[in-house]
């Protein structure tokens, strides 16, 4: 019945429609208006469910963003990173020390790449090893050198990094690559010998750009899966070399100054000391030369002089013609 009423009063609200739209009085528009407001209430009335209907969707649908946002899985990217530390250690005695810190870094993995010593005495004997470690043990290898060995006298380190560089040398890689095998196809189209050349001297040019690109990829793998350690071991009373502090302004720059002085000194009096038993050699040798030729050049100039006539004396007067 509620549907026969409705499209009842939907066709009565139509007809007052189109003879309003045709210039109907306004009598007729007030009959009218009686239905369509019976006809808006129910239409109300039948709308009042929607909106709870309408809410369980959203709720629905918000539980469902949620349930997706919950499921997302965030994974940690891979970075490269270079590790390099040093280290100064002072020992007892240092060729145990060093056997002892070979066998630490063997343990975690690592492996002695430059080794550097001086033995002018026991007590200030002192030696420089470089390791290689990798980046999963070298924190415990750090640990026990500076524990186990002796007293830690300075520490550093430092991380580098690389993980753009690293993808950016790929890419160039992967770029060199495309072109090269480009190239080569374009050669198997060559047809005269300059273009056979020209394209020969291009795949030159790129193999040579692949070939340094892969130096520097394989470079940047090895300091990444290798950490580099210098180990410096000093003796009882061997000097441990203090970093220079970074300085400027007039003190700075006096220092530097006196400094360059004293370099210079330095410089000419060993050159001095260097010239100087030539001197003591060479200069009666020079002196001997000089008097040999001052007494030629005397002799010279006594035989060369012409003897003075004597000075002629007047004539006697004759006696007759007195």
């Amino acid at each position: 019945m509620r549907r026969i009423r409705y499209g009842i009063t939907s066709s009565l609200a139509a007809a007052v429609l189109l003879l309003a739209g045709c210039g109907g009085g306004g009598a007729t528009v007030q009959s009218a208006s009686a239905p369509a407001v019976e006809q808006q209430s129910d239409m109300a009335a039948e709308a009042r469910p929607m909106p709870t209907a309408s809410k369980a969707v959203q709720r629905d649908a918000k539980a469902d963003q949620v349930g997706l946002v919950s499921k997302v899985e965030v994974t940690a990217q891979n970075r490269q990173v270079i590790y390099t530390g040093s280290m100064t250690v002072r020992v007892k005695q240092v060729g145990d020390a060093v056997e002892q810190a070979k066998q630490i870094v063997t343990a975690a993995g690592g492996y002695l790449s430059s080794e550097q010593s001086s033995s002018a005495s026991k007590a200030r004997e002192t030696a420089t090893l470089e390791f290689k470690i990798p980046p999963t043990g070298y924190n415990a290898a750090l640990g026990r050198l500076g524990k186990e060995l002796g007293t830690q006298v300075s520490m550093k380190q430092s991380t580098q990094d690389v993980t753009l560089q690293v993808a950016d040398v790929e890419s160039r890689l992967k770029s060199a690559e495309r072109s090269l095998e480009s190239l080569r196809t374009l050669l198997k189209r060559a047809d005269t010998i300059g273009q056979v050349l020209d394209v020969e001297r291009e795949i030159a040019t790129r193999e040579a750009d692949l070939e340094s690109l892969q130096a520097q990829q394989k470079e940047l793998a090895t300091q990444v899966a290798m950490a580099t350690l210098t180990l410096r071991l000093l003796g009882p009373v061997a000097e441990a070399a203090q970093p220079e502090e970074e300085s400027d302004g007039f003190l700075a720059g006096l220092k530097s100054g006196w400094k360059a002085l004293l370099s210079s000194l330095v410089v000419l009096l060993t050159l001095l000391g260097a010239v100087l038993p030539w001197l003591l050699v060479s200069l009666p040798l020079v002196a001997l030369l000089v008097y040999l030729v001052r007494r030629d050049r005397a002799r010279r100039a006594g035989q060369g002089r012409v003897p003075a006539a004597p000075p002629s004396r007047p004539a006697d007067p004759d006696p007759g013609t007195a």
